[in-house]
Order: C-alpha cells, then structure tokens, then sequence
C-alpha cells in the first residue's frame, strides 16, 4: 500500500462574502465537498480552516494577533502536506497556499481527476 498524501483544499472561504456569514458557510461546504473524493481517492484531505476557526475562537484580546490567523496557520498546515487541490474562484489565501506549495516543491491539483488514486 502506498502512503497516503495530505491534501490541503483551497479556494474561497471569505473571498466574495462582504463578511456574510451565509455566504462564508457555503464556501466552507464548497471546500468540505472535496473532503470525501480525495478520501476516496486514499489520501488524507485538510481544509486550513478546520485548525484555524477553534485556534481563533480560542484567542482573546491578549492574543497577539499581528497578521492574519488564518493565513498563518494555513502557512504552518502547509510544511506538513504533500500536496494542494485549488479548486476554482478568487482567493489570496488560496493563491498564497499555491505560492507555498510551489515553493516547496509539492504538486498542485487543479481538479479532483488529477489526484492520483
């Protein structure tokens, strides 16, 4: 059996909203709707903010917060995954995470069909 990869999932989260929280939502179940194909596909899937939503609900006003939490710890996750699934829409975060995982030599996805099985 081959190891599986960890796929980070981006695309929009807040992208597009105005901070509309209906809005923010559906973006997350965009993202969550890669999940299970990419398990299928025997890999592990992730979504930066699945660890960033409870470590900002954790934060208070004593928490330094210079820059963005989310876009930090999408930063960290990512010296950890194997690879990245950008799916489709506007996103600085997204395009950061295609940055990092580029930099680092890992490959990016543009469709779930490109994932190895």
């Amino acid at each position: 059996m081959k190891t599986p990869l960890l796929i980070l999932i981006a695309g929009p989260y807040r992208s597009g909203t105005d901070g509309d929280p209906e809005l923010i939502a559906r973006n997350l179940e965009r993202l969550e709707e890669a999940a299970a194909p990419i398990h299928r596909r025997g890999h592990v899937p992730m979504i930066g903010e699945w660890v960033a939503l409870p470590v900002l609900r954790g934060m208070d006003e004593t928490d330094d917060t210079e820059g963005d939490v989310m876009y930090e710890t999408a930063r960290r996750l990512l010296q950890h995954c194997d690879a990245v699934l950008r799916l489709p829409g506007e996103s600085a975060g997204a395009d950061k995470d295609v940055e990092i995982a580029l930099e680092r030599g890992l490959p990016v996805y543009r469709s779930l069909e490109e994932i190895p099985v």
